[in-house]
């Protein structure tokens, strides 16, 4: 579990396809030191585990799903990338709650970096997750949804995290990572439950369910 409020933008030193797979290494110079092999790592957004960490470098092995889903398949050398620890326990919560599973990649139309206006493609699939003044994680950066557009959304970005995350160097058509609100899955998860419930009682109340003799 993560927050959305990035420690350290990490560069790519390299990124290779093997045996199926993908690995990916890292340079974390502030937060290596802190790292063990198997922790949870947030980058980009995308929760990934440690496979080794030498000094301020990590590495990490990337499935398929993985490179599909997400914008790291497109890293290159120097990428700059954004990176948080696993929640701890006892820490405060001041972003909003991401698990790092990215939903999908969409691409930013326009950031204006005058008025710190960031508008981004609204994917069909994921438009019902996204209400005003809502939450939702862009490249594993915890933002607030400022408007709802038919095709995009559109969030501010306030300097510092302009200043201390990848987006400084963002352009427009340049693939970001998308986590929806797991709240507002599990929401939909329960209103459709109890919608089925719902049908299947009335069903058997009008003689329509299926009876055992």
């Amino acid at each position: 579990m993560f927050t959305g409020l990035i420690e350290e933008v990490g560069s790519v030193l390299w990124i290779r396809a093997t045996n199926g797979s993908t690995k990916l290494q890292l340079a974390a110079p502030q937060i290596a030191g802190s790292i063990h092999t198997g922790d949870s790592i947030s980058v980009n957004g995308c929760c990934l585990t440690v496979a080794a960490r030498r000094r301020e470098h990590i590495t990490f092995d990337l499935v398929q799903e993985t490179v599909a889903r997400t914008n790291l398949g497109a890293l290159k050398r120097d990428s700059p990338v954004n990176l948080e620890r696993a929640l701890a326990a006892a820490d405060r919560l001041a972003g909003h709650f991401v698990q790092g599973h990215i939903d999908c990649t969409a691409n930013i139309i326009a950031f204006d970096e005058s008025d710190s206006r960031l508008e981004i493609a609204l994917p069909q699939a994921g438009a019902r997750y996204i209400a005003e003044k809502g939450s939702i994680a862009v490249n594993g950066i915890s933002l607030t949804v400022a408007q709802v557009k038919p095709a995009s959304f559109v969030t501010w970005i306030i300097p510092h995290t302009r200043r201390y995350t990848n987006l400084k160097t963002a352009q427009p058509g340049e693939p970001v990572n998308l986590e929806f609100d797991i709240l507002a899955k599990y929401l939909e998860r329960m209103v459709a439950t109890a919608a089925e419930g719902i049908s299947l009682r009335s069903r058997a109340g009008d003689g329509r369910g299926t009876s055992v003799q």
